[in-house]
């Protein structure tokens, strides 16, 4: 967390927590209950009742059933990377989307000042700005049906659509970042003979 420029602050047991809160309250608290004999609900419930709307993680060992009474906004079971706790983290951190030009639909994480995009629990990607522009046309409009037509003229400033062949590759390269299987896409659909529509809960 502190090499992705976090502040961090650790507090080894429940007690040094809940003081440190009374002190400065962080912007998001993850807790680790991997090692304890329990899977830490109760403690869990403790801290959320004096953090308020704060994001919490709790993170448990293998073994132990998720129990959502925690009250937690996200739950981690062993084993997971370091990777994955920095996504969730980058997830449910508060921002201020306009100052720091972030969009997030969903499990979508999408930094325009940088030009990358966190999906879910997937590593970072960076985005060429067609992508980018590309991308911003589906979030914009989520579960809608757009033209090949819109998009080429949108995103590549163009209304010829006799060759849509670049289209094509960014679509492949969107599903490649956004996809569990590209080739078998389950958010951004092909829409025979009408477009493509990316689909959002």
């Amino acid at each position: 967390m502190r090499k992705a420029g976090f502040r961090v602050e650790v507090a080894h047991t429940g007690k040094q927590a809940l003081a440190f809160i009374e002190t400065i309250m962080p912007a998001i608290v993850v807790f680790d209950a991997t090692h304890m004999r329990s899977n830490g609900t109760r403690s869990c419930r403790r801290l959320r009742q004096r953090l308020g709307d704060v994001p919490l993680i709790h993170c448990r060992a293998a073994g132990h059933e998720l129990d959502e009474s925690a009250e937690a906004d996200s739950y981690l079971q062993m084993p997971f990377t370091p990777r994955k706790v920095l996504n969730r983290v980058r997830a449910l951190l508060p921002a201020n989307d306009e100052e720091d030009q972030i969009i997030r639909k969903g499990d979508i994480v999408v930094y325009l000042g940088k030009r990358s995009v966190v999906v879910g629990d997937k590593p970072e990607h960076s985005l060429t700005p067609k992508m980018l522009r590309l991308l911003e046309e589906f979030l914009n409009r989520p579960n809608e049906i757009i033209s090949r037509a819109h998009l080429m003229q949108h995103v590549w400033k163009t209304s010829y659509v006799g060759d849509t062949r670049t289209l094509d590759v960014h679509i492949r390269w969107l599903r490649e970042i956004v996809e569990e299987n590209p080739a078998k896409p389950k958010r951004l659909k092909t829409m025979r003979g009408k477009g493509y529509m990316f689909l959002m809960p």
